[in-house]
């Protein structure tokens, strides 16, 4: 797993480290020669700086190229410096690189590479429209652009921006920042690579899980064993407006593919017909329904979820009162695993139910119902909202995202893996019958949720390169599910 922290944190532990470890001036050159190290330049490079200490960083990146015979120029947006990058451009002057000073008919063309050294975590407010002209320019430029430590105009806590460079490489300086996985940050780095410069890391920490993370995390299956040692999941759903019979069957059957025993589906009557032929695996469970909605009655739930050792709720369900006294009920009678999705959380936040040891897997809207704060609310902060959010109610959150967050309040855990294609009906329903699936045999923790989510990013990834982004379809990740669990389980 990879460090990620906030802005203020990274800001500390650089204070913290040159007080008591590394001097600026040394810390700025490391930042530099990991830079350097990050990528094989060539051909002709300019320095793109801007008037912090991420400038500064550019010009110590300029003058190691310059002792590579690397030729580098330097561009600036102010002849203004902080201290330790006026340092570093002084040994530029004198080494004779040529430094320029930007307007907008300034020509990128004669350019191979440019180094993004404008803003840096620094940056907050409004941009100056010169530094929006001038970022505009590079992007169209087509020319391959590396950003030292994040790409100029990103926010570095939440990873939203107006206008930002768009990098072929970024590399981050000394540990992740919340705003390098967030919102619009993959769709504005193509390669992340965070560089350890020795600065000490002070604060609170999130992290980013990787493939290490969990070896051998699925238990191989023993001869020894049935059906029943690896959980009965049931998945409680579906209404006659909306019967996802697909959805459903999806639910299923990514829920049997992660090992559990067996899966039952729980539907309204009404709907059989229709979801009966997509389930093949899986048992049903019809619940009386009127006008295709399930009827409230505490003996036939109980009934349904005889010897059921782990729950999911929501899916295609609808929202009506028999649906808030069925869940409540489950709720307050029931101490399995219980996870809440789609229609079962806006029908939680009608209800305000939410008892201790609940995972809900709220996407940006049903998150908003979930708080009563808006989506751009929730945007500027997600990782703090949504910590305060599982610690204040004693739950595991996963929020769906382009990089997802999972915590219980105490960790966070940040999952990254995903792909555009993803982006498709279905796709949040096929998760959740990841997390179920797991469930049915594996301790319904943090980082039980965390792999589910880490492993339906790789299946999904899987899926668009034989699909592609734009034909995916949720059953794709499905399909290749199996190689990611083979990959994963003890041998």
């Amino acid at each position: 797993m990879q460090k990620v922290i906030s802005k203020e944190i990274m800001k500390q532990s650089d204070e913290y480290t040159i007080k008591n470890k590394i001097p600026s001036l040394k810390l700025m050159d490391q930042a530099a020669k990991a830079v350097m190290n990050s990528y094989h330049f060539k051909g002709k490079v300019l320095i793109v700086a801007g008037t912090g200490n991420n400038a500064g960083d550019g010009y110590a990146l300029a003058s190691h190229l310059k002792e590579k015979n690397i030729q580098a120029e330097i561009l600036l947006t102010k002849n203004q410096f902080t201290k330790d990058g006026k340092y570093y451009f002084d040994i530029c002057i004198k080494k004779e690189i040529p430094v320029f000073l930007y307007n907008q008919n300034f020509d990128f063309s004669k350019y191979d590479i440019l180094v993004d050294a404008i803003y840096g975590i620094g940056f907050q407010g409004k941009m100056e429209t010169k530094i929006a002209n001038l970022i505009n320019q590079m992007n169209q430029s087509k020319k391959t652009i590396i950003s030292i430590d994040i790409n100029s105009g990103l926010n570095a806590d939440n990873g939203l921006a107006t206008t930002c460079i768009h990098s072929n490489l970024t590399v981050s300086i000394g540990a992740l920042k919340p705003g390098h996985l967030l919102n619009m940050a993959k769709d504005n780095i193509d390669q992340l690579i965070n560089q350890n410069i020795g600065i000490d890391i002070i604060g609170e920490t999130y992290y980013l899980l990787d493939e290490n993370d969990f070896k051998n995390f699925i238990p191989k299956r023993l001869n020894f064993s049935n059906k029943g040692n690896y959980g009965l999941v049931a998945i409680l759903g579906g209404s006659q407006n909306y019967s996802g019979s697909v959805k459903l069957a999806n639910l299923s059957l990514s829920a049997l593919t992660m090992g559990a025993g067996v899966s039952r589906i729980i539907i309204p009557s009404n709907i059989t017909q229709s979801i009966g032929p997509y389930i093949l695996e899986s048992t049903i469970y019809q619940i009386p329904d009127k006008d295709g909605q399930m009827i409230y009655n505490e003996k036939i739930i109980d009934k349904s979820l005889e010897k059921v050792t782990a729950l999911l709720i929501g899916i295609g369900w609808n929202q009506n009162k028999n649906n808030e006294k069925i869940l409540n009920y489950i709720i307050n009678n029931y101490n399995i695993p219980i996870v809440i999705d789609a229609d079962g959380l806006n029908t939680l936040a009608k209800t305000k139910n939410i008892k201790p040891g609940l995972i809900l897997t709220p996407h940006l809207k049903e998150f908003s119902r979930l708080t009563n704060l808006s989506i751009e609310e929730i945007t500027k902060d997600e990782i703090n909202i949504a910590k305060k959010y599982a610690k204040k109610h004693n739950i595991i959150l996963l929020l769906k995202g382009p990089s997802t967050i999972v915590t219980d309040g105490n960790q966070v855990y940040i999952v990254n893996s995903g792909c555009p294609g993803m982006a498709t009906a279905g796709s949040g329903d096929v998760l959740s019958g990841i997390i179920i699936g797991l469930l049915g045999y594996k301790k319904p923790n943090i980082k039980t949720i965390a792999f589910a989510a880490y492993i339906n990013g790789l299946a999904g990834m899987l899926a668009q390169q034989e699909k592609g982004s734009v034909s995916m379809l949720a059953s794709d990740t499905i399909n290749h599910l199996n190689k990611i669990v083979q990959k994963f389980t003890q041998k």
